[in-house]
């Protein structure tokens, strides 16, 4: 056998054959994927590098144009106006009855009935329940029957002192028998006076078996059904007399709080303002007195206010939304609460400028209440600050004012003739200047698409008849 140079010397062996052609294919997959990877890496960072790069800078170039071009925005304005702007405290208040009796028996017998109706409006001195009064009637007897007796035997014991005081200047009695019948005398005077005291006391028993109402006011649920047995232990009693007219309200506010409302109480009446969910007042009131500490458990300070309560809408025991004006600011400059948008930065706004573009605007704050906010710095009276559409804006968009759907002509104002400057009115829909449905023979503005409209449907035909 010759060897060439380079060549690794072949052996032959005769009792192994040659490796099978599917084994050498085997060996070659790793090589071709190998291949395959590098070919592909060429051709990614050649597509990076002369592709991708500007179709990217054309892509941003075209979205810096369609920035510029983009259409207005529909927006809703409203002007900083001064206005002055009460300064209110809210609270969590409890209605109470100016007087709530509980009028129960003050003698024990038995119930012979009850003269009012539940509910029902008394005054003050009506008959409200009646007890059997017999027992106390006749004790009230027994006591005059005594002072009776008593009187008689006074009267006797009078007419022997004037003997005894006439035998005495004659030498016919001796002093002690005087004596003695004068301290009888008085004896029986003692005894009438104790007989008035049980006379006066067994007919105050008596007025007792009569319960009367002691205030104006509404007779609650009654207690006790007539032929019970009540006492003047009994813990319900027979019914609850409130007086609703006038009424109190009953709420706490921070201690913190406690010197301002003191100031107001100060330079006059408080008014208090008993108002629903919506904030619409429901009676009004005048601040009465705070509590003479505060609670140092709660930090709170306790007060009472009272109402007239003429319309009876107030009921003792019920929750209410208080409002405490302690205070007026004198033409601030406001803004509606819609206008206001928080940021990192704090609050701010976006100011409507003369080329129909907007530009934001940093805020200081005063009072918020739930409709407007005070503005300290930021604005001027008159600027035009956006009340609708802000969520779409950002610095120099361009925007158009927006009307309601059917409104008049040209853009709407803020605040023309719509509540909360500017904001659409129920079952009302915004919609821009000219926006028109595209009609017949009409094209579609770009980028929006034509409105659909169905051909009217025709009624069938009926065959005729045969």
């Amino acid at each position: 056998m010759v060897v060439m140079p380079g060549d690794s010397p072949m052996i032959e062996n005769p009792g192994h054959a040659a490796p099978p052609p599917a084994r050498r294919r085997r060996r070659a997959w790793p090589w071709l994927l190998l291949i395959l990877l590098v070919a592909g890496g060429a051709g990614g960072w050649y597509w990076w590098t002369h592709m991708r790069q500007p179709a990217a800078t054309e892509a941003q170039q075209g979205r810096r144009g369609a920035g510029q071009g983009r259409p207005a925005i529909p927006v809703a304005a409203a002007p900083a106006t001064p206005r002055d702007i009460p300064i209110r405290l809210a609270a969590l208040g409890t209605v109470q009855a100016l007087n709530s009796v509980t009028l129960r028996a003050q003698v024990e017998g038995v119930l012979l009935e009850v003269a009012v109706t539940e509910g029902q409006e008394v005054e003050a001195g009506t008959v409200v329940a009646r007890i059997d009064p017999r027992p106390y009637a006749a004790a009230l007897a027994q006591a005059e029957a005594k002072r009776a007796q008593d009187q008689a035997l006074l009267a006797n014991a009078r007419v022997d002192l004037q003997r005894y005081t006439e035998l005495a200047r004659a030498a016919g009695a001796s002093r002690q028998q005087l004596d003695t019948q004068r301290a009888l005398v008085q004896q029986y005077e003692a005894l009438i006076q104790a007989d008035e005291a049980a006379i006066a006391s067994a007919r105050t028993q008596l007025d007792f078996t009569t319960i009367r109402s002691p205030v104006n006011g509404r007779v609650g649920l009654r207690q006790v059904d007539p032929g019970n047995v009540v006492r003047s232990s009994d813990t319900n009693g027979v019914m609850v007399v409130n007086q609703l007219r006038p009424i109190t309200v009953s709420f706490t506010l921070p201690q913190q709080q406690l010197r301002q409302v003191l100031t107001a109480m100060g330079q006059g009446p408080v008014a208090v303002q008993v108002v629903d969910a919506a904030g619409q007042t429901q009676a009004e009131g005048t601040l009465l007195t705070p509590d003479n500490q505060v609670d140092t458990t709660t930090g709170t300070v306790r007060f009472k206010a009272t109402f007239p309560n003429d319309n009876g809408l107030l009921w003792p025991g019920a929750f209410v939304n208080v409002r405490l004006t302690v205070g007026t600011l004198r033409q601030v400059l406001t803004i509606p609460l819609e206008a206001v948008q928080r940021g990192p930065q704090g609050a701010f706004t976006f100011v409507l400028q003369e080329d129909s573009t907007v530009k934001q605007r940093p805020l200081t704050l005063g009072l918020v209440t739930d409709r407007v906010a005070v503005v300290q710095q930021g604005l001027q009276q008159g600027e035009r600050v956006i009340t609708s559409g802000a969520l779409r804006l950002d610095d120099g968009a361009r925007v158009v004012m927006m009307q309601p759907q059917g409104g008049g002509q040209g853009g709407a104002q803020p605040g023309g003739g719509q509540p909360g400057g500017g904001q659409p009115g129920a079952g009302q829909r915004w919609r821009r200047p000219g926006a028109e449905q595209p009609g017949a023979g009409q094209e579609a503005p770009q980028g929006q698409r034509p409105e659909r409209r169905q051909a009217p449907q025709q009624a069938p035909q009926q065959a005729p008849a045969p």
